[in-house]
């Protein structure tokens, strides 16, 4: 008997350490969510950016060398 409370209380040790470390891992794969969201949302931002400086500078002038060269 003595036997089977020490396997249960091993056992019931065992989950305890197992769903703190879900929990943890879930928090922390929270943030990182959280991070690729934020790293999603500025790319997107510079890509727009740059296609924005991209066409003005086809609308731009051709660069050309002055005339006293």
């Amino acid at each position: 008997m003595s036997e089977d409370r020490e396997r249960i209380t091993q056992l019931e040790e065992t989950v305890a350490y197992q769903a703190k470390t879900i929990e943890e891992l879930s928090d922390q794969l929270a943030e990182q969510w959280k991070i690729v969201e934020q790293t999603r949302t500025k790319l997107d931002r510079l890509t727009e950016r740059f296609l924005s400086l991209e066409e003005q500078s086809l609308d731009a002038p051709a660069i050309t060398r002055p005339p006293h060269y």
